[in-house]
């Protein structure tokens, strides 16, 4: 994802109310994330669709990296010959 600008990516909900159409343009645009800010403060981020799916799939595979390696930590694995053989009878029929 590329990089925030916080001056061209930052806007108040109420311009984002305004130029709705424009931001969403800006953000499929740029692939930058627009930040919404309500009150001077964050409130929420618009982001292309793409990035958002591909953030969404790299957590994905981020938790089952992390669940491999607490199976690994257990000790609960399968040697690499059994697996090897388990994967002959299912597939080599």
């Amino acid at each position: 994802m590329p990089h925030l600008r916080p001056s061209t990516d930052v806007h108040p909900v109420t311009e984002f109310r305004a130029h709705t159409s424009a931001l969403i343009e800006q953000v499929q645009t740029t692939k930058r994330p627009v930040i919404l800010t309500q009150h001077g403060r964050s409130a929420a981020v618009l982001l292309d669709v793409g990035i958002y799916e591909g953030l969404l799939d790299e957590i994905s595979l981020l938790r089952d990296v992390r669940t491999a390696e607490a199976q690994i930590a257990a000790g609960d694995t399968i040697p690499h010959e059994v697996v090897a053989q388990q994967l002959r009878e299912r597939y080599l029929k």
